[in-house]
């Protein structure tokens, strides 16, 4: 399952919380080279990763094997402080409907076309439980095609750049019902993805 991790029940996460910021570090620092995000303590985390952000973990045997992180856009987040010349067209997205949508990942031995779009349908039913409409992402390129594949209505809000070696883009995301449960059918799950409060972690 997907488990919600929030500010009021973090502290039932911890060992896995930390499992999650040393798994970012091995994915973001150790195998795509995102130098800027090296730390000694082998931890990839940012300014971001406050009392605001909201993260969706997949956990297998209370293991962690896959992550996201939101935050509000009405609070500082990575594209208004760090990457707002990305969104030079339409400008940075801000609304109590809009969260950014950020650290995706799988770990590699569980990075199955299953798992990716389990967490796919667990990003979008957050958003739909949330009363989100609309997700902002700095991405790398590549990310593109894979959300069109999906159906998803993938809108820039700038011109892609180059950003240390990778070329990098801002965009918005609307979030639909119909692909929900388009996601929900291919993977074939008819339940509900998410965990809100599990005390017997």
């Amino acid at each position: 399952m997907i488990h919600v991790v929030t500010k009021a029940n973090r502290a039932i996460y911890q060992e896995q919380m930390e499992e999650q910021f040393h798994i970012r570090h091995d994915i973001y620092v150790k195998q795509r080279k995102w130098m800027d995000l090296d730390r000694p303590d082998g931890r990839e985390i940012d300014q971001f990763d406050n009392d605001d952000a909201t993260y969706l973990l997949m956990l297998e045997d209370n293991r962690v094997i896959g992550g996201s992180r939101f935050v509000p856009t009405i609070k500082p987040h990575l594209m208004s402080e760090v990457f707002a010349f990305l969104a030079n067209v339409r400008g940075v997205q801000r609304g109590h409907d809009i969260v950014e949508w950020t650290r995706i990942f799988i770990v590699p031995e569980k990075r199955s076309v299953f798992n990716l779009k389990k967490m796919y349908a667990g990003v979008l039913e957050y958003c739909l439980n949330e009363g989100f409409n609309t997700i902002t992402i700095v991405m790398e390129t590549w990310w593109i095609p894979r959300f069109l594949e999906l159906g998803w209505d993938v809108i820039p809000l700038g011109e892609p750049m180059m950003h240390d070696n990778m070329e990098i883009i801002a965009v918005m995301v609307n979030i639909e019902q119909e692909k929900y449960n388009e996601l929900k059918f291919h993977i074939k799950v008819d339940n509900n993805l998410l965990i809100y409060n599990n005390k017997n972690i």
